[in-house]
């Protein structure tokens, strides 16, 4: 059973920087390095919301919010997918989750930037 743990959350200051982390297990290398995974995030009072994907060739894309602010990336050796937030704002607060193949997802991290 594919199970992801996310962390890396927490409270920052607007400006600053965080890197989430979604570490993967049930799930053996290949499939983990050739699958399609991405971020998420829920505000309180909002639907969830699509932030970034990353295909297993590499290819990453981005919602128009979070363009050259954040960076997603994976070590496969490690089965962890990363998400690297700067410049955040206080609109980026919200709950976030990773998820794989569209389907199995973590329990989320919060992300709370304050101003």
């Amino acid at each position: 059973q594919v199970q992801l743990v996310e962390s890396g959350g927490g409270l920052v200051q607007v400006g600053g920087s965080l890197r989430l982390s979604c570490a993967a297990s049930g799930i053996i290398f290949s499939l983990f390095r050739d699958i399609t995974m991405g971020w998420y995030r829920q505000a309180p009072g909002n639907q969830r919301e699509w932030v970034s994907t990353i295909t297993g060739s590499g290819v990453t894309t981005y919602v128009d919010s979070v363009k050259g602010r954040f960076t997603i990336s994976k070590d496969s050796a490690k089965k962890t997918l990363y998400l690297q937030m700067n410049s955040l704002k206080a609109e980026d607060t919200a709950l976030y989750y990773c998820n794989i193949a569209g389907i199995h997802w973590g329990q989320g991290t919060q992300v709370t930037v304050s101003s």
